[in-house]
C-alpha cells in the first residue's frame, strides 16, 4: 500500500509503510476477531485495525501471552481488546470464545484466521502424527474460526481474512505439510467467498513471503539461506509486519468492497522469481537430505 512519500527500496527490515492514506476512524464502531492475534503477523493486523478505530478480540492457547499482548494493544491503540485462550482445533472452544467476544461487543465486522504451526522436515522422516497436527491447526483451524463466527458476520455483512503463504505456489523443501494446509485455505476462502458473497460477506487471503521481523524466519531459515531468498525478492529487501498489516486494513476497509475471493500475496515480488527451489537454500543437498533434522516452531 503506497505511503505519502515515496521511499528509497532498502535491503532493512525496518522500512513500515504508513497507513496515513486511511482515516484513523475508519473502523469506529466495527469488531475484529482474530485467531493467533498475540504474537507476530497477527498482532500487527490487530493493531492496525484497532489504530483506525475498531474494537478487538483475540484468540490463542497461551493466556499469559494473550493478556500481555491485549493489555499493550489497548493501551497503544486507546481502543478496547480482550482475549480468550483455546485451540483452534477445537469448535467448541472457538464458539466459547465467540459468545463472549459477543458478550462484550455485540458483534463481529472483521475475522482474522491467523493460527499456524510450522517446521522443518522432509517428508521422509515426517510422521503422520507432525503431517496431521499443521493440517489441524493450520487449515482444520481456519473452518472452525470461519464456522464459529459466520452467524455475526452474516449479520454484520462482514470480512473475513485467511492466513496463507507462498510456498505452496512452488515446490518448497521441508514444507509439504504446511504447504498442503495452506493450499487448503487459499481454496476454503474461495469457497466462502462465493457461498456466501450474496450475503454480503467477502472473504480474502493474504499470503506473505519472507517478513524479516517474524520469529518464523529467523527459527526456520539459516544466514545463507536467508541471502539467497533476499537475492530472489525483486525489491530487494524482507517485508515487514507492517506490510502485512497495511493489507489488511486495505481489505476490511470500503477500497476493498469488491474485492472477495482473491488471494493477496505480500511478497515483494518474490513467487515470480522463485519459481524453483534450488537444495542449497534450505542447507539441504542430495547427500545429506536424509540426516535434516526437524526443527520446531512454537504451535
Amino acid at each position: 500500500m503506497p505511503s505519502n512519500e515515496s521511499p528509497t527500496p532498502t535491503k532493512s527490515i525496518a522500512y513500515v509503510p504508513s497507513t496515513s492514506v486511511f482515516k484513523d476512524d475508519i473502523f469506529r464502531g466495527k469488531v475484529l476477531f482474530c485467531t493467533g492475534g498475540g504474537t507476530g503477523i497477527c498482532q500487527k493486523m490487530v493493531e492496525a485495525v484497532m489504530r483506525h478505530g475498531a474494537s478487538a478480540f483475540i484468540f490463542g492457547r497461551r493466556e499469559n501471552v494473550l493478556h500481555a499482548t491485549a493489555s499493550d494493544l489497548t493501551k497503544q491503540t486507546l481502543q478496547r481488546c480482550s482475549y480468550a485462550s483455546g485451540d483452534v482445533r477445537s469448535l467448541a472452544s472457538l464458539e466459547k470464545a465467540v459468545e463472549k467476544c459477543i458478550s462484550e461487543y455485540g458483534r463481529i465486522d472483521f475475522v482474522i484466521a491467523g493460527a499456524a504451526g510450522n517446521f522443518l522436515c522432509p517428508i521422509d522422516q515426517l510422521s503422520t502424527n507432525a503431517f496431521k497436527s499443521v493440517i489441524e491447526i493450520d487449515l482444520l483451524g481456519t473452518y472452525n474460526t470461519i464456522k464459529a463466527t459466520l452467524p455475526y458476520i452474516k449479520k454484520a455483512q462482514g470480512s473475513f481474512i485467511s492466513v496463507s503463504a507462498t510456498l505452496h505456489y512452488f515446490g518448497t523443501p521441508l514444507q509439504a505439510h504446511v504447504s498442503s494446509a495452506k493450499a487448503g485455505v487459499d481454496a476454503l476462502s474461495q469457497a466462502v467467498a462465493v457461498e456466501f458473497g450474496p450475503h454480503g460477506i467477502r472473504s480474502n487471503v493474504i499470503a506473505p513471503g519472507p517478513i524479516g521481523d517474524t520469529e518464523g524466519l529467523s527459527r526456520l531459515s539459516t544466514s545463507e539461506s536467508r541471502k539467497a531468498i533476499l537475492q530472489s525478492i525483486p525489491l530487494q529487501r524482507f517485508g515487514t509486519r507492517g506490510d502485512i498489516a497495511n493489507t489488511a486494513v486495505f481489505l476490511f476497509s470500503p477500497a476493498a468492497s469488491f474485492i472477495t475471493g482473491t488471494v493477496l500475496i505480500v511478497d515483494g515480488g518474490e513467487h515470480h522469481l522463485r519459481s524453483t527451489n534450488s537444495y542449497g537454500s534450505y542447507g539441504l543437498t542430495k547427500e545429506d537430505g536424509n540426516t535434516t533434522k526437524k526443527s520446531n516452531s512454537k504451535l
